[in-house]
């Protein structure tokens, strides 16, 4: 009885969450399967991962994210967000160097 009402409250804040900012929502969703993509991707193909593919891939879902995080007015996940951008981006210019 009790997990119907989690799942319950779960989907109405959901559907809250679409309602509140479509396209915010729909940038988060996507945001989600590219860094899941790219996880899958990595730990299929770890030693040897595509990094030239996933580094500039995983760069746009954390914008993505960072965006989201802004337009919710969040500081803790934009920092995150804002921090693994520089990271990942000082990454890739190493690489490519």
């Amino acid at each position: 009885m009790n997990e119907a009402k989690y799942f319950n409250k779960t989907w109405k804040w959901i559907k809250n969450d679409w309602y509140s900012n479509r396209f915010r929502f729909i940038v988060e969703l996507a945001a989600w399967a590219i860094s899941i993509g790219c996880s899958i991707t990595m730990a299929l193909t770890v030693p040897n991962p595509p990094l030239l593919v996933l580094y500039p891939v995983w760069i746009i879902g954390c914008c993505m994210y960072a965006w989201a995080s802004w337009s919710r007015k969040s500081f803790g996940m934009i920092a995150n967000y804002l921090l693994l951008i520089t990271i990942d981006t000082v990454g890739l210019i190493r690489m490519l160097t």
